[in-house]
């Protein structure tokens, strides 16, 4: 690949490449756009085959994070952060605190936080090197982690999504086809179980499935199913690209509303793919935004009860994009950039020193 063609494709203002010998670190941190305030986003732990794959990961993440803040209503910037390695046997606290120095050298245009195959503990560890961090602050609920409030976020905008298709959010009886049974598909599947939705997961670690499924009732599926299944919401809460040229042939839902990012594998060929067959798809960093709506909110110094109710407002947003798509005849998630864009334009202004209160960095705007 040419990353500088790449970058430029993008629209990255830095990407910086992280490697410790001592510790094994093989990091990538990418700051997509600063124009609303520092950049903010989860690091990434995965195995990736190749570092094409986690260079183009990272950017189309980090891209994702400007996107979702701006939606959003949040005066934050969109980064991320990868770390390459397998999240099961490479953990160190010594990696941690390298990636941690690493963070720390930006100064603040870059702040982190957990994402898929890091945690708490994880970010606790890179705290001991950097300020720049968030979702630590055990006085915020339970914990620092923001997965319950990211599924908070998907359950409202399954709500939105319904009502636009069936005239009612209720989803007391519908079936629900769960990819994915991580800590944000646990904490949905609870949500749902109480409205009486119908459950159906699967993952590729089985335990895991399994695990949800007892605390919820769901039905356990094998993951090469879940695309066929009959069900009125397909919900992807793994990894990204599973919406693509094979599997919407092939899905039998008519509303796509899931925790993953990236859903898309290709956003124009497939966003047009999904019109044709008739699927109402909602934008993933417009229905996953609870989590960072949260981590914005302790760095704010609000209370989680805030959080909550901010989270709220997904449903009127994804209800706008509908709106906005049928109006101008546009796939959801091209109606979805055209918000955030807009935002990104109008609300543009210069950001000043970053300072601290107690653990949480504020970014004064000019």
């Amino acid at each position: 690949m040419s990353l500088f063609n790449e970058i430029t494709t993008y629209g990255h203002e830095q990407v910086v490449f992280c490697s410790d010998k001592k510790t094994g670190l093989r990091a990538i941190i990418a700051i997509h756009n600063t124009s609303l305030g520092p950049s903010l986003g989860g690091t990434r732990m995965w195995n990736y085959a190749t570092d094409t794959l986690a260079i183009t990961d990272v950017l189309r993440l980090s891209r994702g994070m400007t996107y979702k803040a701006a939606v959003s209503g949040l005066n934050l910037g969109g980064g991320k952060g990868v770390i390459i390695g397998n999240p099961n046997t490479d953990k160190t606290d010594e990696l941690f605190r390298a990636y941690g120095r690493f963070v720390d050298s930006l100064g603040g245009r870059y702040i982190t936080a957990e994402d898929v195959g890091t945690n708490v503990h994880d970010m606790e560890i890179v705290h001991q090197e950097t300020k720049h961090v968030t979702g630590i602050d055990q006085a915020f609920k339970d914990s620092g982690d923001p997965s319950p409030l990211t599924a908070l976020g998907v359950y409202y905008g399954m709500k939105a999504c319904m009502k636009e298709m069936t005239g009612s959010d209720s989803l007391a009886g519908k079936r629900v086809a769960m990819q994915g049974a991580g800590n944000v598909a646990s904490a949905l599947c609870n949500y749902l179980a109480k409205e009486e939705a119908k459950i159906f997961i699967t993952d590729i670690y089985s335990h895991k499935a399994q695990s949800v499924a007892a605390m919820t009732g769901a039905t356990v599926v094998q993951p090469h199913d879940i695309y066929e299944l009959h069900s009125d919401i397909f919900c992807p809460c793994a990894l990204g690209a599973v919406l693509n040229e094979r599997t919407i042939p092939v899905l039998k839902a008519k509303i796509i509303a899931g925790a993953a990012n990236n859903q898309l594998a290709d956003e124009h060929s497939h966003g047009a793919m999904l019109i044709d067959h008739g699927i109402l798809y909602a934008p993933d960093y417009v229905i996953n935004a609870g989590g960072l709506i949260g981590v914005a909110n302790q760095l704010d110094g609000n209370s989680y009860e805030t959080a909550k109710k901010q989270i709220e407002s997904i449903y009127e947003t994804l209800r706008n994009i509908f709106s906005i798509s049928k109006e101008k005849k546009v796939s959801t998630h091209v109606a979805a950039n055209h918000l955030a864009e807009q935002r990104l334009e109008q609300g543009k202004r210069p950001v000043g020193k970053i300072s601290y209160s107690g653990n949480h960095v504020v970014a004064h705007i000019a």
